[in-house]
């Protein structure tokens, strides 16, 4: 389960993120590609545009559900 103390501090602001859990699998880019991406090193996932519908958080909630190492989170 994600954990938000070990959230990387280059996410965008907001309710989505991605840990330090992150093995940079790149299968939140490819469920969430508005909203995922791997860092310039290709070391871990962000997310850099959190979600701004209905549509959208679902988007993420799946990539969310389809992380291996359930590296994404999702803080109210």
């Amino acid at each position: 389960m994600a954990n938000a103390t070990y959230k990387y501090e280059d996410n965008m602001g907001g309710p989505f993120y991605v840990d330090m859990e992150c093995i940079a699998c790149d299968t939140c880019r490819m469920v969430a590609p508005k909203h995922f991406k791997l860092t310039s090193d290709f070391s871990h996932a962000i997310v850099f545009n959190q979600p701004g519908n209905a549509e959208e958080i679902l988007s993420c909630q799946e990539a969310l559900d389809a992380c291996p190492v359930d590296a994404i989170g999702y803080e109210r």
